[in-house]
């Protein structure tokens, strides 16, 4: 690792032109700074400076790292000015990533709590592959991850699974489908076209199983990694389709569809996954209890 100091050292006797007036602008004795460049050099393995007459000059060596230097240190400055020039009051930054196969309405609702706490917050907001988002988590460019289950096996990333709750599905449809449906929920699916969410989604083998389980065969005409997607195909009146209880009244307001049935049979589950066996961040903490309130 390098010693922070020693660079800085270098950088100013590069930038003066030598040891004798590096020495006047750090208020050290040109042996200290000698010695403290000959520890960076060795820490290096290659030399920095090297004698022309009675001037220094830089090595190639000398050249790149100055180069690196002048980088460093000007990120410095703008790190300090920005956070003199920054108010008191800055937000609290948030980041929180959202696996893609939640549904966005869902996504909203679990993060919101975290916009209406007291404190200010500001919220950076990814969505991804939930084995992308946590590699981020492991990282710790994130500070949750929202996914439709825990940790899968296979994943070798330290994090902690909180459950925020899970609700059954309902069935959604443009009135010009359902009114043509037979017979009671659910033996009325049977035949019907029927868009599903796809196979990265947990719940597509959940709702396989459970219509073989009910011997009810629709014919299902689309299979979607965007949950969002499908309901704009749902709306647009090319098939029933499935969305969380939670969200019922969301989906048929937005979407301008109506509820066929619904199963607890089925059910969408939703955690918070973060490195923090205890949590601690308080907008991760605001929405645990918000989602462990809505979703029972």
């Amino acid at each position: 690792m390098i010693n922070f100091k020693h660079l800085h050292y270098f950088w100013v006797v590069a930038k003066q032109g030598g040891v004798a007036r590096a020495s006047e602008v750090l208020h050290l004795t040109p042996q200290t700074i000698s010695g403290q460049i000959n520890l960076l050099e060795e820490n290096l393995g290659q030399p920095l400076l090297r004698r022309s007459g009675r001037n220094l000059e830089l090595t190639e060596t000398g050249r790149l790292a100055l180069s690196y230097a002048d980088e460093i240190f000007s990120l410095g400055s703008e790190l300090e000015e920005s956070l003199r020039n920054e108010p008191a009051d800055r937000p609290l930054l948030f980041k929180a990533g959202v696996a893609e196969v939640v549904p966005k309405t869902i996504a909203y609702r679990l993060l919101a709590p975290a916009l209406e706490m007291p404190e200010p917050m500001r919220i950076q907001c990814r969505e991804n592959s939930l084995e992308n988002l946590l590699a981020e988590l492991a990282l710790h460019r994130l500070d949750v991850v929202i996914a439709d289950g825990p940790i899968p096996p296979g994943i070798d990333v330290r994090g902690f699974n909180h459950s925020l709750g899970e609700c059954g599905i309902a069935f959604f449809g443009k009135p010009e489908l359902t009114r043509d449906l037979t017979g009671d929920f659910p033996q009325c699916l049977a035949g019907a076209p029927l868009l599903i969410p796809s196979g990265i989604n947990r719940v597509h083998d959940r709702l396989i199983q459970w219509l073989e389980s009910m011997r009810v065969y629709p014919r299902i005409v689309g299979e979607f990694d965007d949950s969002a997607l499908m309901k704009v195909f749902g709306q647009a009146g090319s098939g029933l389709f499935i969305a969380p209880t939670a969200i019922a009244e969301e989906v048929e307001s937005h979407y301008g569809v109506e509820q066929v049935g619904q199963t607890d049979a089925v059910r969408e589950q939703f955690y918070a996954i973060s490195v923090e066996r205890r949590i601690t961040h308080p907008a991760v903490a605001a929405i645990t209890e918000a989602a462990r309130r809505w979703l029972k």
